[in-house]
């Protein structure tokens, strides 16, 4: 669906973007992810035409945004971190004239409007003044226009900036649903919302990639083992022999006690061996209850830190 073809982007001698090459596939909800300063605001500018690149290509369905840059831009949504507001204008009135904009048929626009309110849920504040709204209301909006014009491709730079809690909640399972009718580029400092909501994550720094991949890929590929944190209750020399005993376990050990007659144990398994079904019929057929079980990958700030960092140290 996009294709980014050695990117590169300089201002004078400074590199921002350093041959950059990577696709997002259709019906893909991609993470994109960097520290400050790694290029990441820069890239997303230049895939949504805003930013003209120094070197390097951005297709979408193999249109050049350089080439056609009108019809490329009709197929994407775009919501930079601070969302385009005409802040005298009522919902309405602003939502119209991004249809304007966009070039939205009239007997279409009413449609577009409803939908795109009702799916952020700001169809009861449409006659109020945005300058008026709260913060949160301010951003949905933002996320509103996105979507005016039904494209196919969204790119969504920090949507949920200024939400409370249940808003977060609310528009990561908008950005779910929406996945299923349109290709995603989500950027997130919230990581544990990326790891929710995304199929692949795309990491960058100092302007290269430096990881590409769905996060339980990554977090096998730098932990390098296959563990599992285990609450059972029972003897602790039991429940290590039931645990040793697995197909596949490498190590068992423990690691005390959380609670009264229980016994905290880490498992771990031969890598790509998934053993939590060998491990729930051997504790059940030794009568020893499991209480708990969890992976113990890497989670994604994890991932991200151990990259990052990683790439500071080569460098």
């Amino acid at each position: 669906m996009i294709q980014v073809e050695n990117v590169t982007k300089k201002y004078g001698q400074r590199v921002a973007v350093d041959r950059l090459n990577f696709t997002v596939n259709r019906g893909e909800i991609l993470g994109f992810l960097g520290p400050n300063g790694a290029g990441k605001s820069t890239t997303m500018n230049i895939i949504t035409g805003y930013l003209s690149a120094t070197e390097g290509s951005v297709k979408l369905d193999g249109h050049d945004i350089l080439e056609e840059p009108q019809a490329v831009k009709k197929q994407m949504g775009y919501m930079p971190e601070l969302p385009p507001l005409y802040v005298d204008m009522t919902v309405r009135d602003y939502l119209s004239f991004v249809c304007d904009i966009k070039g939205v048929a009239k007997s279409r626009r009413k449609q577009n409007m409803d939908r795109s309110m009702e799916l952020l849920k700001i169809a009861d504040v449409r006659g109020r003044l945005i300058k008026n709204l709260s913060k949160g209301y301010k951003q949905r909006v933002g996320i509103a226009q996105a979507l005016i014009g039904t494209p196919p491709v969204l790119i969504l730079d920090e949507p949920t900036i200024g939400l409370d809690p249940q808003q977060i909640i609310e528009t990561r399972n908008l950005i779910r649903d929406l996945g299923k009718e349109h290709t995603i580029i989500l950027s997130s400092h919230i990581l544990p919302e990326v790891q929710a909501v995304c199929s692949r994550v795309l990491i960058i720094n100092r302007g290269k990639i430096v990881a590409s991949d769905t996060p339980e890929n990554l977090s096998r590929g730098l932990s390098g083992d296959n563990r599992l944190s285990l609450r059972v209750a029972g003897p602790e020399k039991d429940v290590l022999a039931v645990a040793r005993g697995v197909a596949n376990v490498v190590k068992a050990e423990s690691v005390g006690s959380r609670e009264p007659g229980t016994v905290e144990v880490v498992v771990e398994a031969r890598r790509d061996q998934d053993v939590r079904r060998e491990i729930f019929t051997a504790f059940a057929r030794a009568n020893l209850p499991i209480l708990l079980m969890k992976s113990m990958d890497l989670t994604l700030e994890e991932i991200f830190l151990n990259l990052v960092t990683e790439e500071r140290e080569v460098s």
